[in-house]
Order: C-alpha cells, then sequence, then structure tokens
C-alpha cells in the first residue's frame, strides 16, 4: 500500500541573497499573505517566514542575532570544533609517546 498523504521530502535548495530581498519585498509590501508568495514561488513558507523575520533583525525592528553574528558564531564554533580535534590528537599522541618511553 502506498503511502498515504505522505510528501517526499523537499531537496534542499540555496538562493542567492538578491532572490531573498526580493522574496521579503514582496510579502513585506503586504500586496500579498507571506503563504501566497511562498506558493507563488514554489518556496516553503517556513523558509520565507524566516527570511522575513533575520532581515527585520538585522534592520533592528526585532530581536536576534543579525546576518553578521550569526555568520561569527557559526565560525567560532567551527574553530572550536577544529580546536577540540587538535586537543584530542595531542592527548592521544602523549600517551602514545608516554608508552614508548617506559
Amino acid at each position: 500500500m502506498e503511502s498515504m498523504g505522505k510528501k517526499k521530502p523537499r531537496p534542499r535548495r540555496s538562493f542567492t541573497p538578491e532572490f531573498k530581498a526580493e522574496i521579503v519585498e514582496l510579502c513585506r509590501r503586504g500586496d500579498r499573505s507571506m503563504g501566497q508568495v511562498a506558493k507563488d514561488f514554489d518556496l516553503t513558507e517556513t523558509a520565507v517566514r524566516d527570511w522575513v523575520k533575520q532581515v527585520e533583525v538585522d534592520a533592528g525592528e526585532r530581536e536576534g542575532l543579525t546576518s553578521g553574528e550569526r555568520e561569527e558564531l557559526a565560525a567560532l564554533r567551527r574553530e572550536n570544533r577544529r580546536l577540540r580535534e587538535d586537543v584530542d590528537i595531542l592527548k592521544r599522541a602523549t600517551a602514545f609517546f608516554a608508552k614508548e618511553t617506559r
């Protein structure tokens, strides 16, 4: 029996900042609802809502992390992960050489 009512997961797509800005502008004009804009451009309503929210945060109209802060946080998390891996490797190397010298 076919899965009834279940949709296939949508493949992950990426969009240019210009495209996102255009979609946000359409939503903010108020001619159409976010849901209608999402449907017209074959987007998820959640993605459109997130783009609008991020523009409002960047403009200081809403609380949250700005785009720049989000990028910095992601970079710091990547660096932190790399440094933890480096420390782990050094711990293993220290243990290995400690065994060798006994």
